[in-house]
């Protein structure tokens, strides 16, 4: 139970310090034959859904970020993924989310979560934003160490 509070007090200080409207951390699960992205912690969040979804590498933004390792800036949903689309991006859905960046999160030189935060208004993420929550993913987050490169 520590470690939920770890998570979920370094979410509620990131997002304060840089005003998202929402933040949420998903994590790697290891599945028979493949892996499985689950959103496990959130901050700002609007209800429970989040919990519920289940993706996997390269569906959904969670699984594109955890697939390639580099992060996605989306700072018009509606211009980036239309209308006919959204049910591929279920955490944009539930959480009505219009504009947004998600950034992978290192652990031992292996994408093993990733950091979303985004806002419930168009063109409010901006780089800058981008960048902080760039910074932040690098940080490190709980016990994820946020390095990209295996330490020797």
């Amino acid at each position: 139970m520590e470690l939920y509070a770890d998570y979920q007090r370094e979410l509620e200080a990131i997002r304060q310090a840089f005003g998202y409207d929402f933040l949420a951390l998903a994590l790697v699960e290891p599945a028979e034959q493949q892996y499985v992205i689950r959103w496990k912690y959130a901050a700002g969040n609007r209800n429970e859904r989040f919990r519920r979804i289940m993706l996997q590498s390269g569906k959904g933004i969670a699984g594109i970020v955890f697939k390639t390792g580099k992060s996605v800036f989306i700072p018009s949903v509606p211009a980036y993924v239309g209308a006919d689309s959204l049910f591929n991006y279920p955490i944009v859905q539930s959480e009505k989310l219009e504009s947004l960046g998600a950034v992978p999160l290192w652990n031992d030189a292996r994408v093993a979560g990733v950091l979303l935060a985004g806002f419930r208004e168009e063109g409010r993420m901006t780089p800058e934003l981008m960048q902080a929550l760039e910074q932040a993913a690098r940080s490190g987050i709980g016990e994820l160490d946020g390095r990209e490169v295996a330490s020797n």
